[in-house]
């Protein structure tokens, strides 16, 4: 899975409204995820989508964006 920036306006800052604006199915996005809100203030949101997905609807040089795990740094202190 890969990030990509959808922008939106406040009537459609929904998964659906990301969904229906960057033409993806449900089987391509995933939904557990969510819409992150980046900068709500511009429209500016993220979805996490299948790779395949995310080179198809971002152009060239734009994305998509990795999504690599976050994990603490060695043992808790």
């Amino acid at each position: 899975m890969v990030l990509v920036t959808v922008e939106l306006p406040p009537a459609e800052a929904t998964l659906e409204g990301a969904m229906r604006r960057l033409g993806l199915s449900e089987e391509e996005v995933d939904t557990a995820y969510g819409l992150v809100p980046l900068d709500p203030g511009q429209g500016l949101y993220a979805v996490r989508v299948t790779e395949q997905a995310g080179h198809r609807v971002t152009p060239p040089g734009e994305g998509p964006f990795a999504d690599p795990p976050i994990e603490p740094y060695g043992p808790p202190q």
